[in-house]
């Protein structure tokens, strides 16, 4: 009995170096794609090599003193209590390493804060639970949500490798130019990341914190939301997408197409069958999570709204929550969220679905006219 509590955790300890061993040091830091976060590695294994030393001297002297100084030995302890050359050796010792260790440290620093003159200035908004991105002075600005499948996330199907790291819509930006994130919150305290790039920004209601990153390599990079946020917390991924500076100027041309073609469709006749297919996708990425997709909700902290009086009957009061909310409840506003189109779609959806088949349909004129207060 003995042996085998004595060999468990020795074997597990062995088991746990050779798993060390084949993942390359997977528990260290990231060394990233950019200057930054190189420079934020290197920083951060001097440090950690300093201390290695430290800890090596610190313990050998303890040790070795224990072991020749020990009273089988014979030894006898000292008289003295004070001797200035010791005071001033363990007083100037440690404040070397604290220079040796703030200059590099400072460097570091001073280029992190450094957000001065850059090529292109994004504004991230965190909302629960998705991200707004905001191409300052481009018009263009759009929803990056969410899009691991129910199936994944409910374990009925098999985890795919970007498990609730994918999104529909990446942040894009081009490579070798200085890119300044401008990070907001529009209800609770959110946290942008991304860990190849060293960037990690508290996003806080009526606050703007800044960032930047200079990303040589194209690629496709992932992050996450590090603040709770909520119920739906993990289902914040962040995904950049570093595109060379002729692809990245084809996709924002086209963005700025696609912005002006939604613009027009606030004008456009739409069919209730219309609105209704436009809806089912907009609930799907924008309510399901919360009143479930089958419009039964989670009560009573998600009410249904399959069958619901607010759903089945007053249509202003249906617009003016999806617009603005609820106050002291998980409905959130998606008046900023969701353009004109998007929440008349949404709520004909709604009233039409599960059974509810009120025939009702809001045109995207008169969203417009609620949120400009008509």
């Amino acid at each position: 009995m003995l042996r085998a509590a004595i060999t468990w955790p020795v074997g597990l300890s062995l088991s746990a170096l050779g798993l060390s061993a084949q993942a390359e040091w997977g528990v260290n830091m990231r060394r990233g794609v950019t200057e930054v976060s190189q420079s934020v590695f290197d920083l951060h294994m001097t440090i950690f090599w300093i201390c290695v030393v430290i800890g090596i001297v610190v313990f050998g002297v303890m040790f070795w003193s224990m072991l020749m100084h020990r009273k089988s030995e014979d030894s006898k302890p000292a008289t003295f209590h004070e001797h200035v050359g010791v005071e001033i050796l363990w007083t100037v010792i440690p404040l070397v390493i604290l220079i040796v260790m703030a200059i590099p440290a400072t460097k570091t620093l001073i280029d992190i804060y450094d957000a001065d003159e850059a090529d292109v200035d994004i504004l991230v908004t965190g909302y629960q639970w998705r991200w707004q991105y905001q191409y300052v002075n481009e018009g263009v600005s759009f929803f990056s949500t969410l899009t691991t499948p129910r199936d994944e996330i409910t374990n009925v199907s098999a985890k795919s490798p970007d498990y609730l790291l994918e999104v529909d819509n990446p942040l894009v930006i081009p490579v070798g130019k200085k890119v300044r994130f401008l990070v907001t919150a529009s209800d609770v305290i959110h946290s942008w990341w991304v860990p190849d790039f060293a960037v990690k920004k508290d996003a806080i209601p009526g606050f703007i914190n800044e960032a930047w990153t200079r990303v040589e390599e194209p690629g496709i990079y992932r992050g996450q939301c590090t603040e709770l946020c909520g119920k739906d917390h993990g289902f914040m991924p962040v995904v950049v997408q570093v595109l060379p500076q002729d692809e990245y100027d084809a996709w924002l041309a086209e963005q700025k197409a696609a912005a002006a073609r939604e613009a027009e469709l606030r004008e456009k006749d739409w069919t209730l069958a219309e609105l209704v297919e436009r809806g089912e996708k907009v609930y799907a990425t924008a309510c399901a999570s919360c009143h479930q997709p089958n419009g039964e909700g989670l009560p009573p902290m998600f009410p249904a709204l399959k069958g619901s009086p607010v759903v089945t009957q007053d249509m202003a009061e249906h617009l003016n929550v999806v617009l603005h909310g609820r106050p002291g409840t998980a409905m959130a506003a998606f008046g900023k969220q969701l353009s004109e189109v998007d929440v008349a779609a949404v709520i004909t959806f709604e009233r039409n679905a599960w059974g509810n088949d009120t025939g009702e349909m809001l045109s995207p004129v008169d969203v417009l006219k609620a949120k400009e207060g008509q």
